[in-house]
């Protein structure tokens, strides 16, 4: 009699909210969870992971419901596993087994390295619960990248957590104080996923430019541009106290540096910003604007913005309005502001939501006029494309262009991972269409 086959491969499902640096942490739980082959239906899943953010509103009550949607899965399948990570587990711990029995698995943003010890423990009839910040470098206790083919285009973690203790922010609290990669290590990274088709990498991190990993982020950046099949380099998040003479300098002198830019500056009032507790000015940040264009003229700017901050008043709101007028941002990302527990900012007067609200409409309003004039400016300009997927229509291939544009080439003769010249010759709400040259 024949045995039964138990090599079949289990089935994963990665469900990822909220940053870029959660995209990357999902990819590398996935290559460290052995026996596994990713699918993108839960009901399919033998394990499903949550990697869950805790930045916005309410982050906690949407995974908690979330939660709830998968539990009749595991009804109809007792074997499934059900796990969260990221943020909010680090920050619930325990109280999610407790609200929601069905979940075996909770595994903080910094001990994903011990997913495969704890995915074996649950699968032994043993629930697993590890939110520590570990002295041992997780990095270097994770699995080499796999071999597998790459989109063009990758997220490459180096800096992690944040010392800067903004008052509205969780991250010190759920990603810890701020932790490097050793240099050599994330070059190594970069030359495999290079190996596996990729083109572009953003240099992720919590305060990214106060990378020191045995170099600045700027050294980093020059290093990197020297790996052969590397064409393209980006990094994201930065604090505007962080940007250094060297680093700014780097946007003249590396051509793989791509003129792009993410800036947070939350607020144009000096009174908020130091109620927020960002250590810097509105007037420090625009001439920090200033030098930065000196070096790369054509750089595209994007930064946050938070409205409704406690106390903010019209005048307050008034002056981010004017900073924004000032700058000119290709693109921004604003948000009401919502309350984290066991922020500082949580216990102050808080600001009319709909008083919030109309002011959030007209921020948004003014970035949206800036967005689509520079836009339109792109019309007629010539522009470089990696091209990353197929198109919608036929013959059409879909990239993004140096300054961070999605760019739909029409008659496309170049292939995915090809950085082509292009001409833009429509633009659109989010998008510009181009044609090769």
């Amino acid at each position: 009699m024949s045995e039964t086959k138990t090599d079949t491969p289990k089935k994963l499902f990665i469900k990822t909210y909220g940053c870029q640096m959660n995209v990357y942490d999902s990819e590398r739980m996935a290559e460290s969870l052995e026996g596994y082959v990713q699918t993108d239906r839960p009901e399919d899943a033998d394990m499903i992971l949550l990697n869950t953010c805790h930045i916005r509103e309410k982050a906690a009550e949407k995974v908690y419901s979330e939660l709830g949607r998968m539990k009749p899965l595991k009804e109809l399948n007792p074997n499934l596993k059900i796990g969260v990570a990221g943020c909010v587990a680090q920050a619930e711990g325990a109280e999610i087994m407790r609200r929601q029995p069905a979940v075996d698995l909770v595994v903080g943003p910094q001990s994903y390295h011990r997913l495969p010890q704890m995915e074996a423990q649950v699968r032994a009839g043993r629930s697993a619960l590890d939110t520590d910040f570990p002295e041992e470098d997780k990095f270097a206790h994770l699995k080499g990248r796999s071999k597998a083919r790459r989109a063009p285009a990758a997220f490459l973690t180096v800096q992690e957590g944040c010392d800067k203790f903004c008052a509205f922010c969780v991250v010190p609290y759920t990603r810890g104080a701020e932790v490097s990669r050793p240099a050599d290590r994330v070059v190594r990274e970069a030359r495999d996923l290079v190996e596996r088709g990729v083109r572009e990498v953003t240099l992720l991190g919590q305060n990214v430019n106060a990378y020191h990993g045995g170099m600045t982020l700027a050294e980093l950046i020059r290093a990197l541009a020297k790996v052969d099949g590397l064409e393209r380099i980006r990094y994201t998040t930065s604090h505007p106290n962080d940007m250094d003479d060297d680093l700014i300098a780097a946007h003249a002198d590396t051509d793989k540096l791509m003129p792009y830019l993410h800036l947070p500056v939350q607020s144009g009032s000096d009174r908020i910003l130091k109620r927020m507790n960002r250590s810097h000015t509105a007037e420090s940040y625009l001439r920090l604007i200033e030098r930065i264009r000196e070096v790369r003229p054509d750089i595209m700017m994007s930064g946050d913005f938070i409205v409704g901050f406690p106390e903010e008043t019209e005048a307050d709101f008034q002056a981010t309005l004017d900073l924004v007028e000032a700058v000119n941002y290709g693109y921004a990302y604003s948000f009401k502001y919502s309350t984290r527990p066991g922020t500082p900012a949580a216990e102050r007067p808080q600001v009319d939501a709909a008083e919030a609200d109309e002011r959030l409409q007209r921020l948004q309003a003014l970035i949206t006029r800036q967005q689509r004039a520079i836009q339109e400016s792109m019309v007629g300009r010539d522009l470089s494309v990696l091209v990353e997927k197929a198109g919608r229509n036929a013959g059409q291939m879909l990239g993004k262009s140096e300054y961070l544009h999605a760019v739909h080439i029409d008659n496309a003769k170049a292939q995915i991972g090809d950085v082509v010249p292009v001409r833009i010759t429509r633009a659109m709400t989010n998008s510009l269409t181009a044609v090769e040259i």
